[in-house]
C-alpha cells in the first residue's frame, strides 16, 4: 500500500486554520486574501509575517495554488493567478470537470484503487465521476446507488452532511433495504450513527453494499456543494482500507480547491 508522502501533505498539520482538511482549506483562503491586499504583489516573507505562518509552509501553500492557477510567481513576488478571471464565466464547468478528472486520475494511481466524486443534489445521491482501471476496478452497481445511500460509504458520508430533517426525508423516499448480511436496516440506528459521524473522520463500508468490495469516503466542501471523495477496494484487500482512507483525507483539500475554481 502506498503511504502518505511528505511535502505538501505536511500542510495538514496544526496551524491558524485548525487541523484536518477544512483547516488547510481555511489557511489557503487566508493566503489568497493576503495576496489580494498587495496591489503590486508580495514576497513569501511578507505573506509569512501577514499570516503568522512559517515561510516554508507559506511557500508550499503558494506553490500548490500556483499549480492550480490561483497564484502567479514572477520576479520574486506572488500575485493572483488567471483562474480567478474564470469565476462565474461560461467556461467554469468544463474547467472544473477537467481539473476534477485530472485529480482523480492522479489519486487512482497513487492509491492503486478506483476513486469517485459524488454529490447530494436535489434530494438525490449522484456519482458524478468515477476513475477506475484494469488494476483498480470500480464497484459493480448491482443496485442503484441512488437508492442505497444507507449501505455505502459514499451515501453515509453525504447524508452525514445533511440536517436531521433532510435525512428523514431521504429515508422516507428511499426506504432502507438489506443488501448483504452486514447492511444496517434499522433507521434509528443509521440516524444515530450519522449524528455521531465526525466531519473529519472517513466513513467506512465493510461489505454493507456488496460482499465483493469495501469502501471509504471523506466529505468535500466547495461552496454550496454537499460532496464526497471516495475509494473502493476488492474485499480481499480490506486490510488496505484504513490506510487508503488516510490518504484520501490528505488529498481532499486539493480537490476542494479544484472544485472551487
Amino acid at each position: 500500500m502506498t503511504t502518505v508522502s511528505r511535502g505538501r501533505s505536511d500542510l495538514l498539520g496544526p496551524g491558524g486554520g485548525g487541523a484536518g482538511p477544512f483547516g488547510v482549506l481555511r489557511r489557503a483562503l487566508r493566503l489568497l486574501e493576503a495576496v489580494d491586499r498587495y496591489a503590486d504583489g508580495c514576497t513569501t516573507a511578507e505573506l509569512s509575517r501577514a499570516l503568522s505562518m512559517p515561510e516554508s509552509a507559506v511557500r508550499q501553500f503558494a506553490e500548490e495554488l500556483e499549480t492550480e492557477g490561483y497564484l502567479l510567481h514572477l520576479d520574486g513576488v506572488w500575485t493572483l493567478g488567471g483562474a480567478f478571471t474564470l469565476l462565474g464565466a461560461q467556461h467554469r464547468e468544463p474547467l472544473v470537470r477537467a481539473r476534477l478528472h485530472h485529480r482523480l486520475e492522479d489519486l487512482r494511481d497513487e492509491l492503486g484503487a478506483a476513486v469517485y466524486f459524488s454529490r447530494y443534489q436535489d434530494g438525490e445521491l449522484l456519482v458524478e465521476a468515477v476513475c477506475d482501471g484494469e488494476d483498480a476496478p470500480a464497484v459493480h452497481e448491482w443496485v442503484d446507488f441512488r437508492a442505497t445511500a444507507h449501505a455505502s460509504a459514499i451515501g453515509k458520508c453525504l447524508l452525514a452532511q445533511l440536517d436531521h430533517a433532510a435525512r428523514l426525508d431521504h429515508f422516507a423516499r428511499h426506504p432502507v433495504a438489506r443488501l448483504t448480511a452486514r447492511t444496517i436496516t434499522e433507521t434509528d440506528r443509521l440516524l444515530h450513527r450519522l449524528d455521531r459521524q465526525p466531519a473529519t473522520v472517513p466513513v467506512l463500508d465493510f461489505q454493507e453494499y456488496s460482499m465483493d468490495a469495501v469502501c471509504a469516503a471523506v466529505p468535500i466542501v466547495a461552496g454550496n456543494t454537499v460532496g464526497c471523495l471516495a475509494t473502493s477496494l476488492p474485499a480481499e484487500q480490506a486490510h488496505r482500507l484504513r490506510e487508503a482512507a488516510e490518504l484520501l483525507t490528505a488529498r481532499a483539500t486539493p480537490l476542494m480547491l479544484a472544485m472551487a475554481v
